[in-house]
């Protein structure tokens, strides 16, 4: 009778797991942040996309940089075109942007030396 309860237990979390687990994995995992995928879109010299972090939470976006890449020039568009905010900023450094309308935007960064890159991201309420 023992092992029949240990087998019907380990059965249940063999179907209870994968399930919470399969939701998790479509949920964000970090209280309400999402991580922004930084792109290359004119890029001559050496790529630095990954000295760009950017996220998403609500209506903040928050943009920091990993290492010096000079003056950043960053602007805030939807996907339609419409600037939403731009500012150019020293590095590193960090800054915070509030989108105040849920929609799909693009965050495009500029470098000195006319590399760009660009993100894509969507506030919703």
């Amino acid at each position: 009778m023992r092992k029949h309860k240990l087998t019907l237990l380990l059965l249940l979390f063999g179907f209870i797991f994968p399930a919470t687990w399969c939701d998790a994995r479509g949920t964000n995992l970090t209280d309400g942040y999402s991580h922004i995928q930084i792109n290359e879109a004119n890029v001559h010299g050496a790529p630095r996309g990954s000295s760009i972090q950017a996220t998403i939470n609500g209506h903040y976006l928050t943009v920091s940089f990993t290492e010096n890449l000079g003056l950043v020039d960053i602007s805030v568009t939807t996907t339609t075109g419409a600037l939403v905010d731009c500012t150019s900023t020293p590095t590193p450094n960090g800054i915070q942007f509030y989108i105040p309308n849920a929609g799909d935007y693009i965050v495009t960064f500029t470098l000195t030396n006319g590399d760009g890159y660009y993100g894509e991201f969507t506030v919703t309420d």
